[in-house]
């Protein structure tokens, strides 16, 4: 079995947020991380690993130093990395990204692909469904559990969240799952895989390496998305005041908290 993760470097925002003139982030002026959609997206597919052996390379695509959640990656368990890197992708919004990934996975082989459901700068849950369409894929998103797989057949069984509920999916492999935090707690990095994964090679692959992309879909000049603007500070309203004795502070706030569904 051969699986295929999708990684993104997102910031991490404690470290501060900063933006280049156009809008876009400065990706190389802030502290990153591994997403955490995509981190479950990982565990799933060591487990998967684990119990059927399968074969697992991770993809992501970004900076030079993007290089990093690879090395995180394999070190947590994962067989290959590969970096997709160019000048020219710089910029991409989620409709030039998953031309781009899309564009890099046809070099591989693969039974099942995981993404993240979405990834924390951006919040579109779009890349993962678009990668899917470019590769005529069946798609099976909001993977809160991985219910079966079954290689004789050729098919996947997916519990898919859904409003207070999930809906349980049969899709036939290969196919692509974007997956929740939700979906488990991924294991830690061990020492021994540390030392691993900064002896293997990661493989780079620039814009000669993608497969059936055009370059009017790539990078900032291909992305249909434009950035009207950008701010590192959102400001917060007032919010509701009221002056009440202790009795009717305490009914006030079930009140509410009823009304919100909490209680």
């Amino acid at each position: 079995m051969k699986i295929v993760v999708c990684v993104k470097q997102v910031p991490d925002t404690k470290g501060g947020v900063k933006f280049n003139p156009d809008g876009t982030l400065d990706r190389s002026a802030m502290l990153a991380i591994m997403n955490p959609d995509d981190k479950a997206g990982l565990e799933a597919a060591l487990r998967l690993k684990d119990q059927y052996g399968a074969e697992v390379t991770v993809v992501t695509m970004g900076l030079p130093k993007a290089e990093e959640v690879l090395r995180e990656a394999m070190a947590m368990g994962a067989d290959k990395g590969v970096l997709v890197t160019d000048r020219v992708l710089g910029g991409a919004d989620t409709w030039a990204t998953s031309q781009t990934i899309a564009g890099a996975l046809r070099n591989l082989e693969y039974d099942l692909i995981i993404t993240g459901r979405q990834a924390i700068d951006g919040d579109t849950a779009q890349v993962g469904p678009q990668i899917s369409e470019h590769l005529g894929l069946p798609v099976i998103s909001y993977a809160q559990n991985i219910r079966e797989v079954n290689l004789e057949e050729k098919y996947i069984v997916v519990e898919r969240q859904y409003d207070d509920r999930y809906h349980v999916l049969k899709a036939q492999l290969p196919c692509l799952l974007t997956a929740l935090a939700e979906l488990n707690e991924p294991r830690y990095m061990t020492p021994g895989g540390i030392f691993d994964a900064y002896a293997k090679d990661i493989t780079v692959w620039g814009r000669n390496d993608l497969k059936d992309v055009e370059d009017s879909n790539l990078g900032l000049k291909g992305s249909p998305t434009q950035i009207a603007k950008a701010s590192d500070k959102v400001r917060k309203g007032a919010g509701e005041k009221v002056t009440l004795d202790p009795a009717g502070s305490a009914d006030y706030i079930v009140a509410k908290l009823t009304e919100k569904h909490v209680i």
